[in-house]
């Protein structure tokens, strides 16, 4: 395997990309693209289940991008699923034979996950000066951001696309003045709960990313109806020139590939939605997307600037946790997942970091009150949006949260596709330890101990005089050992 190999992929609605990068002193230089258009929206019925036919097309497409990656190290490749896949009922059905075939799992992300990605891989590969919008319109869902250099002000993720746009308004293929004005007005709908913010926040220019947003700047261009950019006039003689031709198969424009001739009635009506709501006067075309974003984020984790750790620090300050409680509980977490993970064979990776962003945030619910902390911790970090972290690992960290003390009601343990069962039982045991073990939140209270497995076994050697000095925390611990006893984890406490 070539240690200096990276790779990005997108499973979006319309088309899925790969980007691979090599690492060469210390940047990403991109050495391949690889893109098919599989249009996995195309087709979902009324109970938002992908169709037969789209699901085998995915499924086609990334037998070949397993080929490409066989020579890449796993902890060096990601793979991301965006509005499609948060959407349909039957995604955990794709994803799952999606995972098999590329031996490595789809981190599925929220809209306000891929803004955020959008976002960066158009911040690492165009040179931006002053406040900018960004628009990505997909196959399912538009991303809008607004920033400044590498940092973010704004983000949204607006359902609209140019795949379910053409399903909702030119399904029949017919270029309609009705069903144009339609498709504009509900793109103006969607924008609607942002337009003041962004109004406020300003920028002083504009970038598109995405194939919908490229395909609409070649046709002006080829038409010799713009000077490269897209602008409002441009976006308006397109639309009089698609109502003349009438129907989706006739339209013969320079710049328009015959695989963007049926979404791109949609991308222009979503595109004049945008221009008339926000408004925009003018917008240039990024290289830059989410795949980019992806890849660049592998770049930010090896100088350290990790955006999950950044995240964790803003929860905890806006939350204004007890980081010494916090610290304590960490520095005990750690060090039990490193002397059980080869006993326990417990992946380093994604799990360690995980359960040290836990340890930090298991109090996150003392916002609420304490009575159910565990509860109100969970919630929180459930349906907070958090930046950096995928929809599986974000699950995964509000379900250690919320088995952290009290009873073992595992039957309401979320399913976690992408998640080994027994790693995540055994994180749940190493935080329930560490919290019941700082009970009485002192600093320098617990002793060196020893903590050993025996298959499901937990064996934790104390001090004896120490047990005795400290009986009121004894009796905690003693309580955590009948929890786990119940659910049939044994503890047992050993005396030396």
């Amino acid at each position: 395997m070539d240690n200096s190999l990276y790779a990005a992929v997108d499973l979006g609605s319309n088309s899925f990309h790969m980007v691979i990068a090599r690492l060469t002193d210390g940047r990403m230089q991109i050495i391949d693209r690889i893109k098919e258009r599989v249009r996995l929206a195309e087709g979902m019925d009324d109970q938002h289940r992908m169709s037969v036919e789209a699901m085998a097309r995915g499924l086609a497409c990334l037998t070949l991008f397993a080929e490409r990656l066989t020579n890449i190290k796993p902890d060096q490749i990601r793979i991301a699923g965006t509005y499609t896949l948060r959407r349909a009922s039957n995604a955990r059905e794709f994803v799952a034979k999606a995972a098999s075939l590329l031996q490595h799992p789809i981190e599925v992300i929220s809209g306000q996950e891929e803004a955020r990605l959008v976002y960066q891989g158009v911040a690492h590969t165009q040179h931006i000066e002053g406040p900018v919008l960004v628009v990505d319109i997909g196959g399912g869902s538009t991303e809008l951001i607004i920033g400044e250099g590498f940092e973010h002000k704004a983000l949204t993720s607006r359902k609209m696309g140019c795949v379910s746009f053409t399903q909702s308004f030119f399904a029949n293929g017919k270029l309609s003045e009705k069903a144009f004005n339609s498709a504009v007005l509900e793109a103006q709908h969607q924008l609607a709960p942002i337009i003041n913010q962004y109004h406020k926040l300003g920028w002083q220019s504009c970038l598109g990313s995405s194939g919908s947003i490229r395909t609409v700047r070649d046709v002006l261009q080829g038409e010799g109806w713009t000077d490269g950019s897209i602008t409002l006039a441009g976006l308006e003689r397109l639309k009089r020139e698609l109502l003349e031709h009438k129907k989706v198969e006739q339209l013969k424009f320079s710049g328009l590939a015959e695989d963007r001739q049926g979404v791109f009635a949609a991308a222009v009506a979503i595109l004049l939605g945008l221009f008339t709501s926000l408004p925009i006067e003018r917008m240039e075309y990024s290289d830059g997307a989410l795949r980019e974003g992806l890849l660049y984020e592998f770049e930010e984790r090896l100088q350290h600037h990790d955006i999950r750790e950044r995240t964790a620090l803003a929860l905890s300050t806006h939350y204004r946790i007890d980081k010494r409680q916090a610290t304590r509980v960490e520095q005990s977490v750690l060090p039990l997942f490193d002397a059980l993970s080869d006993p326990w064979q417990m992946p380093i990776e994604p799990y360690r970091a995980i359960l040290g962003w836990a340890a930090r945030l298991h109090e996150i619910g003392l916002a609420i009150n304490y009575s159910g902390i565990h509860r109100h911790s969970a919630y929180i970090l459930q349906h907070t949006d958090l930046p950096g972290f995928n929809q599986d690992d974000q699950a995964l960290l509000a379900a250690l949260v919320r088995f952290q003390r009290k009873g073992l009601k595992l039957s309401e343990l979320p399913a976690l596709p992408n998640h080994d069962e027994h790693t995540v039982l055994r994180c749940i045991r190493i935080l329930r330890l560490a919290v019941a073990a700082h009970h009485r939140r002192q600093d320098k209270l617990l002793p060196e101990w020893r903590v050993q497995a025996a298959g499901d076994q937990l064996v934790v050697t104390l001090p004896t005089d120490w047990c005795e000095e400290n009986r009121l925390l004894m009796q905690n611990l003693e309580k955590e050992q009948r929890y786990c006893q119940e659910h049939g984890w044994p503890l047992l406490f050993q005396l030396s």
